[in-house]
């Protein structure tokens, strides 16, 4: 198990008690910038706890998210949030993990939402007990899942889902559940294709728990947490890959490895979701860098279709942050924006919320946006996401005034 699920599920039970314990070591140490507030704080009565996926949209301006614990049975829930004339945001409870016996439970993963308003997401549990793809019906919120993983032998189509999915144009659903895979409506039924199982040859990537993301073309593109030739500076099975997978003319899917971690001096190791700007630039998150801290880089395409990695940005820990976690964001001007879940405030260390502005000579202005103190949130985890005013909103794993995490919003 991935150390970053271990601690997931080490939270899970503390998230869904009464919610004063973290709040112990998470003591407000400053007030909050002008520019930042809590939308929601969870941990109070049967309202959910521990946020570990992101929020979305809909075409209401209203929110959408998961929580690991806490709901009317203490496996998480779905929840929506919604804008008040009077500037406050009200939570709705869509859904509480488990609503059957064979439902799904402790959801780690960003919801998303098709044109008619449906939401669908992943989630742990189901009648094998290895995860679930489920959707919640925007007429009612009615649950229906979709997929329960370990549904072939020797669960050769993965399991443990935990990152968003992405829907196409046609309505299937792409993710990961340790390989990557397509799920697709067919006559009221859905059919799981995988598209690839590691490893496939030597230096293979394994492990496909961050989430995929799709070009115009359809070619999808993602990272694994291990395999790959390297492994400088982390663990013997390898620091992972970035990779694309296109369509054949057979119709089948082929990889194409992207980027080797921990070869030839680079130390990296995924530790975020990838993000395509265009077709040629792709940003992403990782471990490691010339301060231990981590890094932001940034793959490029050359004329010969080869792929050369470059780091943008290495964290120094601290007040400026380290340990860079969820897949990067970028506005209408190139300007970056994540998280961290370390440095910010001495006295927490809970993270910050950053933007990287780029410069006219290549390198780009790295700015801290907000620094948690344990009072307004701690740990944010997951990817920011933008409204089209530039506005920023993002979730926290734990702290708030309920102790079980925050949704929260930044005006930069």
């Amino acid at each position: 198990m991935r150390a970053t699920t271990q601690l997931q599920y080490a939270l899970i039970k503390t998230l869904t008690v009464p919610a004063a314990i973290l709040l112990l070591i998470l003591t407000p140490t400053a007030l909050a910038g002008p520019k930042f507030r809590v939308l929601h704080a969870f941990g109070s009565g049967k309202d959910g706890g521990g946020l570990w996926g992101s929020l979305a949209f809909d075409a209401n301006g209203n929110l959408y998210g998961t929580t690991s614990g806490g709901g009317a049975y203490g496996d998480g829930t779905v929840f929506e949030l919604t804008p008040g004339s009077n500037g406050r945001w009200s939570e709705t409870i869509l859904h509480s993990f488990p609503s059957f016996p064979e439902d799904g439970g402790a959801p780690f993963s960003t919801p998303i939402l098709d044109a008619a308003g449906n939401l669908y997401a992943t989630a742990n549990g189901g009648i094998h007990n290895s995860g679930i793809v489920l959707e919640l019906a925007n007429s009612s919120w009615a649950e229906t899942i979709l997929y329960n993983f370990c549904a072939k032998p020797k669960c050769g189509d993965g399991g443990s889902p935990s990152a968003a999915l992405v829907m196409d144009g046609a309505g299937n659903l792409f993710g990961t559940a340790y390989y990557p895979f397509e799920l697709s409506p067919s006559s009221g039924l859905w059919k799981l294709t995988v598209l690839h199982k590691f490893p496939s040859f030597k230096g293979d990537g394994s492990d496909a728990y961050q989430g995929v993301i799709l070009d115009a073309s359809g070619n999808v593109y993602g990272a694994t947490e291990g395999g790959g030739t390297g492994n400088e500076g982390c663990i013997s099975t390898g620091c992972g890959i970035d990779y694309e997978l296109h369509h054949t003319l057979d119709g089948k899917w082929k990889e194409i490895v992207l980027h080797d971690f921990g070869t030839g001096g680079d130390d990296m190791q995924i530790s975020g979701g990838l993000l395509l700007d265009g077709t040629d630039t792709i940003y992403a998150t990782a471990d490691g860098g010339a301060h231990a801290q981590g890094v932001v880089y940034r793959l490029s395409r050359g004329a010969n279709g080869h792929w050369k990695a470059a780091i943008q940005y290495s964290f120094t820990g601290g007040a400026n942050g380290g340990g860079p976690s969820g897949a990067l964001v970028m506005d209408k001007s190139g300007n970056l924006y994540g998280a961290t879940v370390n440095g910010g405030t001495a006295s927490c260390g809970c993270g910050v919320v950053y933007k990287l502005a780029p410069r006219s000579n290549g390198k780009w202005m790295y700015t801290v946006l907000h620094r948690f103190t344990g009072y307004d949130g701690a740990q944010p985890y997951a990817a920011l996401i933008l409204d089209n005013k530039g506005n920023l909103y993002g979730t926290t794993a734990t702290g708030g005034a309920g102790g079980a995490g925050v949704a929260f919003e930044i005006t930069p």
